[in-house]
């Protein structure tokens, strides 16, 4: 079989460690991953003169701080068997939306809201799909605002459209789904029941904590 995957070539009868480590030779994978790492830096990017911007205007930063990720090779692979998909460049670019992933962390729940509004009106984003799940949180207490984008970067001999995950979230809120993961993956657990539960309350009282922060905030600025 031949190493070099191209694009539309399915690798469905490689076990998955190996369509691992074909995908990583690969020069179009390489290529392809190249892609998203350039729509990250097109989309942080905007985010960071968003924050400059209200710095110099309303003297403050909405924004406390952004990270990145690409997926990694092993994880585009599992998610597309999960799909049932086929391991081929095409079935990345068009089923899988999270490969690239920014997180914007904001200090306010208002920062989420207004941050995501100005981003998603710029005329070279495109948005595809919106998952609010600060005002509908997932039944584990899962907290966050989910916009999936498209995003043109701008090549030697052409203009591409990349998709985006971007995930809004306040401080509070990253720290609880930070724990929240780290638990979810330890072994060994023979009773979970208690400690569903216990996320889910601390889900709660940090919801809380959020919203009188941003009533706090909301006196103080009308106050000045």
């Amino acid at each position: 079989m031949d190493e070099n995957l191209q694009p539309g070539a399915a690798l469905e009868f490689v076990s998955g460690d190996r369509a691992m480590q074909l995908l990583q030779k690969a020069e179009p994978f390489r290529e392809l991953m190249m892609y998203y790492d350039c729509a990250l830096q097109e989309v942080r990017t905007k985010f960071e003169v968003l924050d400059r911007e209200f710095s110099v205007r309303y003297k403050r930063n909405p924004v406390e701080s952004i990270k990145t990720r690409i997926k990694q090779p092993l994880s585009i692979c599992d998610k597309l068997k999960r799909k049932g998909l086929p391991i081929s460049l095409e079935a990345v670019e068009q089923n899988i939306f999270d490969v690239a992933g920014v997180r914007i962390i904001c200090s306010f729940i208002d920062d989420i809201y207004a941050l995501a509004d100005m981003f998603s009106k710029q005329d070279d984003i495109t948005v595809i799909n919106v998952k609010d799940y600060i005002a509908n949180p997932k039944p584990n207490g899962y907290r966050s605002l989910h916009y999936i984008v498209e995003v043109p970067i701008f090549l030697s001999d052409e203009k591409r459209p990349m998709k985006v995950e971007v995930q809004f979230r306040t401080i509070a809120m990253d720290f609880w789904a930070s724990l929240e993961h780290k638990l979810k993956y330890k072994k060994n657990i023979s009773d979970s029941g208690p400690i569903v539960q216990e996320l889910r309350a601390c889900s709660e009282a940090i919801a809380s904590v959020d919203e009188r922060m941003q009533a706090l905030h909301n006196r103080i600025e009308a106050s000045e």
